[in-house]
């Protein structure tokens, strides 16, 4: 696929799961609207995507969920980017004992699988949306770091920061003026880039029960609720599951796009 029609397509998609995510109110009825006799009905007019055990729409389901899993997905990647590369672009301009220091911790994090470290800092800290930003932004707060400290370290020997340092130029003030303004596209693309694989964690804690509690919408939360009517149901698990897929495709290929681009 040309990289131009990638980021199109791209852009295009993750512009719609925007829109959703921010007013899902637009596109579908309440998530919580109960109708036991309508329960487990399959796709139809009436309810697209059918609705669930309870006899609530799955369509709105859905639609709601994207609020509450893109959200938790996409805070936690922007303060695990804030935090990394703000730490990252100081080790890297800094470097001696700073960056020793913090290298060793990020080494430490990344000695663990994330998935496995996500299911230790959720079970820790508990369920909720904001413990489930936390469990995220934990996780890929050293790889933030590794790319911003790469960039930093780049940076950090150019002849615009020489220049600088000769006008008399504080280090505090080269750091902030010049290499973390050069640092941070690099940490916004990585930012694009985890975005699918975040997306797969939070999923992977909602479907274990250690994401958002009910009987708040959420994508993973959903799959976990339709693992006893696989056969019964099989749009109970259908539907989220697209929706998951979509929207790591969406992150995957404006990730992409912007990545051939820079390169």
């Amino acid at each position: 696929m040309r990289p131009r029609l990638t980021l199109l397509i791209g852009c295009a998609l993750c512009a719609a799961f925007l829109a959703i995510s921010l007013a899902p109110g637009l596109f579908a009825g309440p998530p919580d609207a109960v109708a036991v006799i309508r329960r487990l009905e399959p796709p139809s007019a009436q309810f697209w995507f059918g609705t669930d055990e309870s006899g609530r729409d799955v369509y709105a389901r859905v639609i709601h969920g994207a609020g509450t899993t893109l959200g938790i997905v996409g805070a936690a990647i922007a303060i695990a980017g804030l935090a990394g590369g703000g730490l990252g672009a100081l080790a890297g301009f800094a470097g001696r004992l700073p960056d020793l220091a913090l290298s060793r911790m990020a080494d430490a994090l990344l000695a663990f699988p994330p998935i496995i470290l996500g299911v230790v800092l959720a079970s820790t800290l508990g369920s909720g949306a904001a413990n489930s930003v936390l469990a995220l932004s934990i996780i890929y707060v050293p790889v933030f770091y590794r790319v911003a400290r790469a960039a930093a370290l780049m940076e950090s020997g150019r002849a615009y920061v020489e220049a600088a340092r000769t006008l008399g130029h504080g280090e505090a003030a080269v750091l902030l003026r010049h290499v973390l303004r050069n640092v941070a596209p690099v940490v916004a693309l990585q930012g694009v880039i985890l975005f699918p694989l975040a997306l797969q964690i939070q999923a992977a804690l909602g479907f274990l029960g250690l994401g958002v509690p009910p009987p708040t919408p959420d994508w993973g939360a959903s799959l976990q609720e339709s693992r006893n009517y696989l056969t019964a149901a099989p749009w109970l698990a259908t539907f989220p599951g697209l929706a998951l897929l979509l929207a790591a495709l969406a992150a995957s290929l404006l990730g992409r796009a912007l990545q051939a681009r820079s390169g």
